[in-house]
């Protein structure tokens, strides 16, 4: 009888542990426009501290990545590193900012995040987010949001929504065939374009301003169903 008891109270106990990842999946709603049906990829809000998750993350360049205080913060590459890649010639890799990639995203996503670049003044193409490596491309400005697509296919600049350097934004992405929704603190803007295709890309690319710094406090990635695009 002893025995039977423990057994059920040990039951009992890993289901109470295991209750939080399955209220995520019903959990917080997917703010799609996109997608009938979504499924959660991956959701992370960085207050438990300790290693990064490289399931998810891969960080670039011997750029600088830390959990600290709720927050995924990133910054430049040792002066090392820098040195090192100057010496091979290698500017454009030398980890001047923080990189890191989100992986694992599906073709057809949602991705809700709460994210900043931190740096004394833009540059030019940077800050960005790339919806696969080098695809497409969304860069910020003080006056403009340019989506660009493989490098020179296909370039769409538009004046809102912006992203402004040095304070916190809430971001909402979808991407599907055709279509990209970018949201940033409520301003929507829809880039429809034969070009937008996520077709053999699983990462969004997160790269800042040189001697900036990269901060994201909360991530959550859904999948859409194709089949149930709206």
């Amino acid at each position: 009888m002893n025995t039977l008891l423990r057994s059920l109270r040990l039951s009992a106990c890993l289901l109470a542990v295991s209750l939080p990842s399955l209220g995520w999946a019903e959990g917080p709603e997917c703010p799609t426009e996109l997608f009938k049906s979504t499924k959660p990829v991956y959701e992370d809000t960085f207050d438990g501290g300790g290693a990064l998750n490289a399931e998810f993350w891969e960080v670039r360049q011997s750029s600088t990545w830390t959990i600290k205080d709720g927050v995924l913060w990133g910054g430049p590459s040792s002066k090392e590193f820098q040195e090192k890649m100057l010496a091979k010639g290698d500017k454009a890799h030398a980890g001047f900012k923080p990189v890191i990639w989100l992986k694992k995203v599906p073709e057809n996503f949602v991705c809700q995040m709460r994210v900043r670049y931190d740096g004394k003044a833009y540059q030019k193409g940077f800050p960005l987010f790339d919806l696969g490596h080098h695809i497409h491309t969304l860069t910020f400005s003080e006056k403009a949001t340019t989506l660009t697509i493989k490098k020179d296919v296909e370039s769409l600049p538009i004046e809102s929504p912006l992203f402004a350097i040095n304070q916190w934004h809430d971001v909402v992405i979808e991407l599907k065939k055709g279509t990209i929704v970018l949201k940033i603190d409520g301003t929507k803007h829809v880039f429809e374009s034969k070009n937008i295709d996520m077709t053999g890309q699983a990462q969004i690319d997160f790269k800042g301003i040189d001697g900036g710094a990269c901060q994201i406090d909360s991530v959550r990635l859904w999948e859409g169903t194709a089949d149930d695009a709206k």
